[in-house]
């Protein structure tokens, strides 16, 4: 009798340490679960903020564009000057290239070659 509640005794404490050690690795679970959640939560989040960033700046430069302040006329002016003189500037440039493939390089009082 006493050899049976000895092995009763281990059987138990082994059944309580495989239950411990369930518990735990459920425990476990559930944290390395909740962390992903966090984090996934937060990247969504900072993906969320930006979204509305863009749709708030996107309404922000509509309205804008439709204003009749003086600041904002003055402004769409000046830059509308300034593509002008850009646009010019790019015409001058690519004209001036192509003087300059035309033109013969040679040195100063070289004669041509035969």
């Amino acid at each position: 009798m006493k050899n049976k509640d000895k092995s009763r005794k281990w059987m138990w404490w082994f059944l309580g340490v495989v239950l411990a050690m369930q518990l735990y690795f459920v425990r476990e679970l559930f944290a390395a679960f909740a962390l992903f959640a966090l984090g996934f939560g937060a990247i969504a989040f900072v993906i969320a903020a930006l979204y509305m960033l863009h749709q708030g700046w996107a309404v922000a430069v509509e309205k804008l564009a439709v204003s009749e302040h003086p600041a904002v006329l003055y402004t769409k002016h000046r830059v509308n000057l300034l593509e002008d003189f850009a646009r010019r500037r790019a015409v001058a440039t690519a004209a001036g290239a192509e003087e300059l493939a035309k033109r013969a390089i040679r040195r100063a009082g070289s004669a041509t070659a035969r």
